[in-house]
């Protein structure tokens, strides 16, 4: 059981602000956004709220009291400026003018003032604000400015006055004023805290403490990244949880750093502690029998569900970080989302996101500044198709060895966040109950507006890790650290001071929770990992490696059910007036589900997309306009032309129980992609695809691939069916438009460079699909599958509409399935002299021009459609029928260093030896270059005439 440290309220004080402006939510769009996407699926129109404007007599009054107006406005707008939020008091405050109230005339403090519509100092009561009803109110000057300085210029700073919206600020104006009214003008901000949340709050901070000096003391020479000087971090997510919970949030998504994360996984998420020194002592966090290689101690994660005393409990979920500081933001962002998909096909129209489902976001000073996901993260947090209904930032502002004007371009490190006009509350972290308040708040907000906020706790930290000595950078700052007291100390002065506590109480604590932890470690010989893997909704599941798992699902569908998809994909409701240019991609798709023939690959994905959601499966796919597709080719929603409004035909028309949301995405790649990798973790009948508008443009995620998507099942035993779609093929368009560098993939997978006989058991698959069908297949195959496997496919560019590389409903009916070498189907294996095997669109420019040189019975090309896992044994199967070849080639047009040759080389080799083949193979492409593709046209078509003619050289 959980002690809750939310705040107990007095009866006049029991109808607060959240429950009392219910009367003002009303569903609306602001009159200046447009409706465009707004039907499609997984958007809901959020909620806004409104206040009444001001009566009559308040306009008059403001007017009437101008300067006053403007001095309280300046309170409200430069206090933060003057507020007491260092715990170091090393930020530099200079005298702020607009804080004085002569500045605008004021200077008698007696003078009396009407404070209606100008100063909020009046709880609200019921349901309504009885603007009519408002009476004059007066207070004197020194009253007002006693007041506003309690509220603004205290240890709590709150910047929310840059909000463009006007009932935010009303919103802020009317919590903090009127909330701040008991008596004592030291109150600050909602009321006490009796002596058993102050004794919880205790609770809390000194055994942070006790767990820092017992590490230092076990193991001195461990970076563990302590809490030392921020341990008020703990009880802002306690009460952050608390609140949650009663709200009836049941589960939070929890994304950390490395600062401070053993404290909080061993003092409020129940992480056992022998756990934790069993792998500090070098053993694993992770059951032996899956084979994970694991992760660094600061990375380690936990879901407990926590029990706060309400109706239901809260799952909390910390998520696996890697040491790329922010990157784990988006991946929480995309799971919070995920979460709630399911609501978003069943639940009424006025159930909001957020309901049951909220992100917590920690974050360090620098790396909130310094990183640029940040910033792509925040951006998502409004759009409709990634918003999870705001999430909750803490930035555990330590303040590195590098000083804050090296380090940001900013007065503050959340400075980044008012991009997005997100409110910020400023908190001085020496104060464990103002921290809590701000938590209060900051919950309050986004409950009440599903936006994000942030909370900017100002801290301090005894050294980077512990190996560390920060004061040969920052001497002044570590002297003034060195010869101060704790924390937890300080705290436990004031509550003897109160009397909530006494010297033995505080002793019995501390030595209980040292004694538990000598226990703990006493444990750690003949610990064994428990970690839960496949459980809740992956409990379906398998792993790859077990005897049950299916490499090779049926991923075939009835012919009647494709047709019944291919017709439901290019259907409108009558008098939809669809763009003329769109006829002929309507026609062209329902003539080949008619005919059978000439499949396209948008055809073919819709095919796809719309048999799984027939199975109950669910589809997203996101990136940069991905609803009419890079090329002009997907058109899976429909606008109509004169109202803009939009359909999505297979969720219109196919009533399936899966649904297909798409989601064009802001011009971000390294957030947006981490997003979609989050939503894969959520569950596993959800096929996720993030579309690159062009292959190398996932460069720009290289940290998310590398971190994530490569690594997670082996770091974290945590399987991802995310789909990584990679428009790949040399053109003449460029160095930046041409490949998705294939080879980085490649070398991220640790494929086997030779056959065991067993299906490999590859981190991700690399595919380079050259027919509709076969794409088709691979994305039923990464639905069918019991397990799941990331997919990166060098998807196509020019292939799109050739009329060469079509497919035919055949193709995709019940015995077919995904093929990871293609033979060539026109030619005789035993009269062929020359083999060549290749990937990708060359091939069609070389069977074309095999017919015009009338070569068709000389030379066979043979298409490896699956880099990764490498096909040994399909590929032998092929290449054993070519008895008469004498010689063995393979082609690329991507230069030599790069593209796939390096990787399948060795292994093409040991193939062709086990088949009996002694002669070398040769390569034959694009020499070495700093370039994927040349920027000249000219060279480039001297460079693949060159290829293309020495294929067919002394034939």
């Amino acid at each position: 059981m959980y002690l809750s440290t939310r705040i107990k309220y007095s009866p006049v004080q029991a109808q607060k602000v959240v429950q009392s402006l219910s009367g003002f939510l009303r569903p609306s769009t602001p009159s200046w956004q447009r409706q465009y996407h707004d039907e499609s699926f997984g958007f809901r129109k959020r909620k806004e709220y409104v206040f009444p404007d001001y009566t009559e007599a308040q306009l008059e009054n403001r007017h009437r009291n101008a300067p006053l107006l403007r001095y309280v406005d300046s309170m409200r707008t430069h206090g933060h400026r003057a507020a007491r939020i260092d715990p170091l008091d090393l930020i530099h405050r200079e005298e702020v003018g607009a804080l004085n109230p002569a500045r605008y005339g004021l200077v008698d403090p007696n003078q009396k003032y009407n404070v209606d519509g100008i100063l909020w100092t009046k709880p609200i009561e019921g349901k309504t604000i009885d603007r009519a009803g408002s009476k004059e109110e007066w207070w004197t000057l020194k009253e007002i400015e006693r007041h506003l300085r309690s509220v603004y210029i205290g240890r709590i700073a709150h910047e929310y006055m840059h909000s463009p919206s006007k009932t935010e600020r009303l919103w802020f104006s009317h919590l903090l004023e009127s909330e701040s009214l008991p008596s004592s003008a030291e109150s600050r901000l909602l009321s006490t805290f009796d002596h058993d949340q102050k004794r919880h709050i205790h609770g809390l901070l000194a055994r942070s403490e006790v767990f820092d000096n017992f590490l230092q003391l076990k193991f001195p020479n461990l970076k563990r990244y302590g809490l030392e000087g921020g341990e008020s971090m703990l009880p802002a997510l306690d009460s952050l949880f608390a609140s949650a919970s009663e709200a009836g949030v049941e589960h939070i998504i929890l994304a950390m750093p490395h600062r401070g994360r053993l404290n909080l996984l061993t003092g409020l998420l129940e992480y056992s502690p022998a756990g934790m020194f069993h792998k500090v002592r070098g053993g694993s966090e992770l059951p032996e029998e899956y084979g994970g290689e694991g992760d660094v101690l600061s990375h380690l994660i936990s879901s407990p569900v926590l029990d706060y005393g309400h109706s239901r409990p809260v799952k909390v979920s910390l998520l696996p970080n890697p040491s790329h500081l922010e990157a784990v933001n988006p991946v929480a962002l995309g799971k919070t989302r995920a979460k709630q998909f399911s609501l978003l096909k069943t639940s009424p129209e006025n159930c909001t996101l957020g309901d049951k489902a909220m992100c917590v976001q920690l974050h360090g000073d620098a790396s909130f500044t310094g990183q640029g996901i940040v910033m792509e993260g925040l951006g998502l947090s409004n759009l409709p198709h990634f918003t999870s209904g705001g999430s909750v930032h803490v930035v555990v502002d330590i303040g590195y060895t590098t000083p804050a004007s090296n380090a940001r371009s900013s007065l503050y490190c959340s400075d980044v966040g008012k991009m997005i006009n997100a409110p910020v509350l400023h908190v001085n972290g020496d104060h464990p109950e103002d921290v809590v308040r701000a938590m209060e708040i900051a919950f309050k907000y986004r409950q009440y507006f599903r936006k994000d906020i942030i909370v900017d706790l100002l801290v301090y930290r005894r050294c980077h890790n512990e190996l560390d000595l920060p004061n040969l950078t920052s001497p002044l700052m570590y002297e003034k650290i060195n010869s101060r007291r704790s924390v937890p100390q300080l705290y436990e002065q004031k509550l003897i001071a109160e009397q909530a506590l006494t010297e033995k109480d505080i002793t019995d604590l501390r030595s209980s929770y040292k004694a538990h932890l000598e226990s703990e470690l006493a444990k750690t010989p003949s610990y064994e990992p428990t970690q839960t893997v496949l459980g809740g909704r992956w409990s379906s599941m398998v792993w790859p490696t077990g005897k049950d798992a299916d490499f090779n699902p049926k991923t075939g569908v009835e012919i009647d059910t494709l047709k019944k998809v291919g017709e439901a994909s290019v259907q409108v409701p009558g008098g939809f007036s669809v763009h003329p240019k769109l006829q002929r991609h309507v026609k062209s798709r329902l003539q080949s589900i008619s005919t059978g023939s000439g499949v396209d690959w948008a055809t073919a994905e819709a095919l796809a997309f719309g048999s799984l959601m027939l199975e109950g499966c669910d589809v997203r796919i996101s990136g940069q306009d991905v609803g009419r597709g890079t090329f002009s080719h997907r058109h899976a929603m429909l606008v109509d032309q004169t109202t803009e409004g939009v359909v999505v035909p297979l969720n219109d028309e196919l009533k399936a129980d899966g649904k297909l949301e798409l989601a064009n995405s802001s011009l971000s790649e390294m957030a947006v992609l981490g997003f979609e990798y989050g939503a894969s973790w959520e569950r596993p009948n959800l096929l996720p695809i993030w579309e690159a508008q062009f292959g190398d443009f996932f460069n720009g995620a290289q940290v998310i691939i590398d971190t994530y998507v490569s690594s997670s099942e082996s770091k974290w035993l945590m399987q991802s069916g995310l789909v990584i779609a990679l428009p790949h093929g040399l053109d003449g368009a460029g160095p930046e438009h041409s490949s998705s560098r294939i080879e980085r993939f490649l070398q991220l997978t640790n494929d086997q460079y030779e056959s065991d006989g067993h299906p490999a058991n590859v981190n991700m698959h690399v595919v380079f699909p050259t027919t509709p069908a076969q794409y088709f297949h691979l994305l039923r195959r990464q639905i069918r599958r019991n397990f799941r496997k990331p997919l990166a496919i060098a998807s196509p560019k020019s292939l799109l509409r050739l009329s060469a590389a079509a497919s035919s409903l055949s193709d995709m009916q019940p015995g077919t399935s995904f093929q990871p070498v293609l033979a060539d189907p026109l030619v005789d294996p035993s009269e062929v002299q020359r083999v060549v095997l290749l990937s990708g669109k060359l091939y069609y420019e070389l069977i074309k021009e095999r017919k015009d040189r009338g070569l068709d019975d000389k030379v066979a090309f043979i298409r490896i459609e699956e880099l990764s896992p490498f096909p040994f044994e399909e590929l032998g199967e092929v290449l054993q029928k070519y008895t008469s070849a004498e010689e063995w080639y393979y082609v690329q047009e991507e230069p030599r260093n790069q593209g796939a040759y390096l990787h399948i080389n060795a292994r093409i080799g040991g193939v062709l030896e086990k088949v009996g083949v002694s002669e070398r193979l040769v390569y034959v492409g694009r020499k070495e270059s700093a370039l994927p593709a040349p920027g000249i046209g000219k060279l480039y078509k001297k460079q693949q005439k060159e290829i293309i003619d020495a294929i067919f050289s002394r034939l």
